[in-house]
């Protein structure tokens, strides 16, 4: 491996922990306008969009080039290929972030939901996720990586859930069933945001171990403590 390589594949990783950055901040900003139906806040996100597509297009582009100049191999060649991916995932999230700022600004105008009700517990697995997935990319941590993974199931559920929630809220709150139908846009948004976070650790396996895991749930499964 040249040291002008190596300075490339830095290069990449550089950007690509800075582009995740920037994604989880988004989200949490977007998150935390939506909590407190924050509208200047949530304009503010929909405005700095341009931001996360301009970092997308230019960690593709850096990766393109690695591939084309180098033509890296084994595991060089994995992380390429896997950071090419992880940027499109990361893209997507800031997407979700933004309609997440959308429904806030929507959500105000509505007046919010009624008070006590929460869907605090789905962003907090949502959050955790993502931030998972970014710390496993960081240290290149496998096991980390294979947690996310199995958070997977439990945001699945609570998006489910949140369909019975809407049901019987818009049949209490018959005056709010506007608002009340924002949730499960939320909802969506943030299952959505845990799909992503788990492609990201499945690439995230495949540039430490080589293997791709995503249609095989025995080789995602966290080893137990006895093994």
């Amino acid at each position: 491996m040249t040291l002008h390589f190596t300075r490339e594949i830095d290069k990449l990783k550089q950007m690509i922990l800075s582009l995740g950055a920037l994604v989880e901040d988004t989200l949490s900003r977007a998150i935390e306008a939506l909590q407190k139906l924050d509208v200047k806040q949530a304009e503010a996100i929909v405005r700095n969009d341009d931001l996360i597509d301009q970092k997308e297009v230019e960690v593709e582009e850096e990766c393109l080039k690695i591939l084309a100049l180098h033509q890296p191999v084994a595991r060089d060649l994995r992380y390429v290929v896997a950071t090419l991916k992880i940027n499109n995932d990361l893209e997507r999230v800031g997407d979700m972030a933004v309609n997440i700022a959308e429904r806030a600004k929507a959500m105000a105008s509505l007046g919010g939901l009624p008070q006590g009700i929460s869907f605090q517990t789905m962003v907090n697995v949502a959050l955790e996720m993502l931030h998972k997935c970014l710390d496993a990319l960081v240290n290149m941590d496998a096991k980390l990586a294979r947690e996310v993974c199995a958070l997977d199931d439990l945001i699945d559920n609570l998006h489910a859930d949140t369909y019975v929630l809407v049901e019987k809220l818009v049949k209490k709150y018959p005056d709010r069933t506007a608002a009340i139908i924002q949730l499960l846009s939320i909802s969506r948004y943030l299952e959505r945001i845990g799909d992503q976070a788990t492609n990201i650790a499945e690439d995230v396996i495949y540039m430490i171990e080589g293997e791709i895991v995503r249609h095989d749930k025995d080789k995602l499964r966290l080893p137990d403590n006895n093994e």
